[in-house]
């Protein structure tokens, strides 16, 4: 009984949603990443159509006509008799005499194109129905006239030809038999042999009674049982036809090259890719963003990417199946402000949660994030714009609370030896005390001092970009973690900004002309600036001189000015 009961319990149990809603899900991402190619299906869709109306131009306009030739069993006229059908017309026989050289020229002939005797045969067909004496001409032209004609040309000039061939050979016969009755007439036959005579006259008679047979048959060589019409339709498709032929075959092609699109796409372009290739989970998407908005979202701004960053949050905190619950490092495999985007907002949506959250900017960036973050006077650990004790400052989130920045400068240097004293020893005693910390690096496959960094923390957060991001950079980000003892705790996706692409390539122009200007004013005042007149380099907000690097336009400018004031 209890056999039964577990076996009824085994059978009735539904299968569990994975399994009724994967290959729907996968089909709806399949169908995505094959609408993200829409230039390459509107592409096939437009060598569709055109594919359609060059036939329509080339192809469909043509029309066939066809007329029908009886033959006559005119095989032989005088010893016909007592022959069977098949054995008096041989109708493959006839049918290459039809498309024979002089059927062809006296067809050519009669529609005065002599000229084109070569050309006609490319589009005549000549059939014969099985089991009949009935020869079918097809002729396919660009009008339905001209089809009809050379049609109707064509049959009149095989039943001539034909014609012409039955009188040859009764002209053949009535001459073979006029020469023997012209040898009999020579024939001497004795005096007084009646007998021989009228033999004589008998065979000579008999000769010119045949001889009046064979002129009196009638030669005719067959007739037309149907002639050809000007057909009221093209012998093909029509042209709407065509062109729909066009399209459909169109969309199977552009889909087609849709999916070879995406099959030898190395980006990642959904969050299947994103996951197959880091082998981690995608714990978010951030919508589109202003890339001129401000830094801090969470607390200050508002909104759907807040929003985001806060549920990215909560998962972090509260999913069980991660382990991010201290020190956290936000990393991108290659140079994306998306990261420090998102270390900034995980730590203001930490604090809004009520965690003393320490942010350590390891990203080597001069001034930083320090300087691009809103910093308090009041706090044990800084003043207003100022560092505190070790450097520490106080940003302040607006709403969401205040968190502490370390700005860890010694993270240019390109050793890990250098980077992790400084960054990570001084997070972790802190997380130890109840802090949580959250550390920003330099790009992983950039600079690999955050390989330090990430055996030191309880879980990597991999920033990435939809349409950005190459899956063998997040292969690599996943191998150098996992051999460096580091865990993945999963992938946020930066959607990416709000402006389109063609917003983006005029902005690219115009960045690039102010250096080209600059570029061609100081070639052209070189010669007549001095040493003195070299303004001065700009300073930051804080007194310090700029330590940004100059441009490439820049430093070629500024090296020839040198250069001229040296040869002076």
């Amino acid at each position: 009984m209890r056999r039964f009961l577990e076996k009824e319990v085994s059978v009735t149990t539904p299968t569990s949603p994975d399994d009724r809603y994967a290959e729907p899900d996968q089909l709806r991402d399949q169908v995505r990443q094959l609408l993200r190619y829409r230039a390459v299906i509107a592409l096939g869709i437009v060598l569709g159509l055109l594919g359609g109306l060059s036939l329509v131009l080339f192809g469909a306009g043509t029309y066939t006509a066809t007329a029908e030739v009886r033959i006559r069993s005119t095989a032989d006229p005088i010893n016909a008799f007592g022959v069977t059908i098949d054995n008096q017309v041989t109708m493959g026989t006839e049918r290459r005499i039809a498309l024979s050289n002089t059927v062809v020229a006296r067809a050519a002939k009669a529609l005065g194109e002599p000229s084109r005797a070569d050309a006609l045969p490319a589009d005549l067909r000549v059939a014969s129905p099985p089991d009949s004496q009935v020869l079918r001409f097809e002729y396919t032209a660009g009008s339905a006239k001209r089809a009809a004609r050379v049609t109707n040309a064509f049959a009149a000039a095989y039943l001539a030809d034909r014609e012409a061939r039955i009188h040859a050979m009764v002209k053949r016969l009535t001459g073979g038999l006029e020469q023997q009755i012209a040898v009999l007439a020579k024939r001497k036959t004795p005096k007084g042999d009646g007998a021989a005579a009228a033999g004589l006259r008998d065979q000579t008679s008999a000769l010119h009674k045949r001889i009046s047979d064979i002129r009196t048959y009638d030669t005719t060589a067959g007739e037309v049982v149907r002639g050809a019409e000007p057909p009221d339709r093209p012998s093909g498709p029509g042209p709407a036809a065509l062109i729909g032929f066009g399209l459909v075959g169109g969309l199977v092609l552009g889909t087609f090259l849709a999916w070879l699109c995406a099959a030898l796409e190395p980006r990642a372009r959904s969050i299947g890719d994103v996951r197959g290739a880091l082998g981690a989970p995608v714990l978010g998407l951030l919508p589109p963003s202003d890339p001129d908005g401000e830094l801090v979202q969470v607390g200050r701004v508002g909104g759907s990417l807040a929003e985001a960053y806060r549920a990215l949050a909560f998962r972090l905190r509260h999913d069980e199946n991660l382990t991010a619950k201290g020190t956290l490092l936000v990393v991108a495999p290659k140079q994306d402000r998306a990261a420090e985007a998102a270390a900034v907002n995980l730590a203001a949506a930490f604090a809004e949660a009520g965690e003393d959250v320490l942010l350590v900017d390891a990203t080597a960036d001069s001034p930083g994030l320090s300087a691009r973050l809103q910093t308090v006077a009041d706090g044990p650990d800084a003043g207003a714009g100022t560092a505190g004790p070790e450097g520490r400052v106080v940003v302040d989130a607006g709403t969401a609370g205040r968190f502490t920045l370390f700005p860890d400068r010694s993270a240019g240097t390109t050793t890990d030896e250098a980077l992790a004293p400084s960054a990570v020893t001084r997070a972790l005693p802190d997380t130890d005390s109840g802090r949580s910390a959250v550390v920003v690096t330099r790009p992983l496959l950039e600079h690999t001092d955050g390989l330090a960094v990430a055996q030191r923390v309880d879980g990597v957060l991999v920033v990435g970009g939809l349409d950005r991001t190459r899956r063998d950079d997040l292969k690599q980000v996943r191998d150098l973690i996992s051999c460096s003892g580091g865990h993945i705790v999963g992938a946020v996706l930066d959607t990416g900004t709000r402006r389109s692409r063609l917003r983006r390539a005029l902005d690219a122009v115009q960045a690039r002309r102010p250096a080209e200007l600059l570029r061609r004013f100081t070639a052209s005042a070189a010669p007549a600036a001095g040493a003195g007149d070299r303004p001065a380099p700009p300073r930051q907000a804080d007194g310090g001189p700029q330590k940004e690097k100059l441009a490439p336009s820049r430093q070629d400018a500024s090296a020839q000015d040198d250069t001229l004031t040296a040869s002076r």
